[in-house]
């Protein structure tokens, strides 16, 4: 299992690379974190640009009207970050466990794009941050479940987070108390 998962592991990092080779193809260049095109590129983009009045004609009623519900989601995220962000700055250090980086999973970079209109562009924010918000609140989790109970389950999971392949065979009691230590103190491959 802990090598089917670290090809997993390893065929979402060969996504990843492929998935951000747009650099090339759509001419524009990522440093310290801020997305250049080039000038007629950005001069074409905004040829593409629909304006909000023509956006919002022709969205579907169902879509504007259920927007306050997914935009009221995002105090409950906030609330959970500020949460989670204490929650490690404080507990991890205690446990020895390395923080997770927030920049590392948060990632919001479209509204560099000259196409989106500024309503496309705040939803853009809004599932940059709640997905990326997602990722992070997980790998939070994955880390305290590796350092207080890294026992696998018994019944069959839908998802697997990736420190799971570390934590222990249910049921093996005796592998669990003499490994548990070593186990609780592996984060190599996070910093």
């Amino acid at each position: 299992m802990t090598e089917i998962l670290k090809g997993i592991r390893k065929l979402e990092h060969q996504l990843i690379a492929e998935l951000q080779k747009g650099e090339e193809e759509f001419f524009y260049t990522v440093h310290k974190k801020k997305i250049r095109f080039e000038q007629e590129v950005k001069a074409q983009h905004r040829l593409l640009i629909k304006r909000i009045r023509y956006y919002l004609k022709d969205a579907a009623i169902l879509n504007i009207l259920t927007a306050p519900v997914i935009w009221s989601c995002l105090l409950p995220a906030v609330l959970m970050d500020l949460v989670l962000s204490f929650y490690q700055a404080v507990c991890f250090p205690i446990y020895g466990i390395p923080k997770v980086k927030r920049r590392d999973y948060i990632v919001i970079d479209r509204h560099y794009l000259s196409y989106l209109n500024a309503l496309e562009k705040m939803n853009c924010a809004y599932c940059g941050y709640f997905n990326g918000l997602i990722g992070f609140v997980q790998e939070i989790a994955a880390r305290t479940e590796q350092y207080w109970c890294p026992v696998k389950h018994a019944r069959k999971t839908r998802f697997v987070h990736g420190r799971y392949s570390k934590f222990l065979s249910y049921g093996d009691g005796v592998g669990y108390r003499k490994n548990i230590e070593s186990v609780r103190r592996d984060f190599d491959d996070s910093k």
